[in-house]
């Protein structure tokens, strides 16, 4: 049986935040389950928040998202305005990748707002076998090399 695992956290426009997940064995998977976003001080400003879930690090923080990158996990977008009358919530999940090494976090406010952004996400977790381990862990260090 699998269990959840949940994190959260706030991001400052233009940094990125690591999810520690990698073990010794690598034998522990995860999947994405949910990916939720909201400002630091909802309904008080207007905001386009972009989030997105990286399978590496060093990927460009900005407005940017091409879903045929292989290190996309997950992207989240939502638009507020200070008033309070429009609010739009969309989240594209890929939840047939499965990863076992770190996750990172990039928030970006495409309205130029520097106002920081909160985080959930929730994982499940996957027993691996020694072989899904071992190539799970290949195509991470493939990832890693072709940097």
């Amino acid at each position: 049986m699998s269990k959840k695992l949940s994190f959260k956290g706030q991001i400052a426009m233009g940094l990125e935040d690591r999810i520690r997940l990698q073990t010794l064995t690598g034998k522990t998977g995860y999947q994405i389950k949910e990916f939720k976003i909201m400002g630091q001080t909802p309904g008080d400003a207007t905001s386009e928040y972009i989030a997105q879930i990286y399978s590496k690090d060093g990927q460009a923080i900005g407005n940017l998202v091409n879903f045929t990158n292989d290190a996309l996990l997950a992207v989240c977008y939502t638009s507020t305005t200070s008033s309070g009358n429009s609010v739009y919530f969309e989240t594209v999940i890929f939840d047939n990748q499965v990863f076992n090494q770190n996750i990172f976090v990039q928030i970006t406010d495409v309205s130029g707002g520097t106002v920081p952004c909160n985080y959930y996400i929730e994982l499940e977790t996957i027993a691996l076998s020694d072989v899904e381990a071992t190539q799970l862990t290949l195509k991470n260090l493939r990832n890693i090399a072709s940097r």
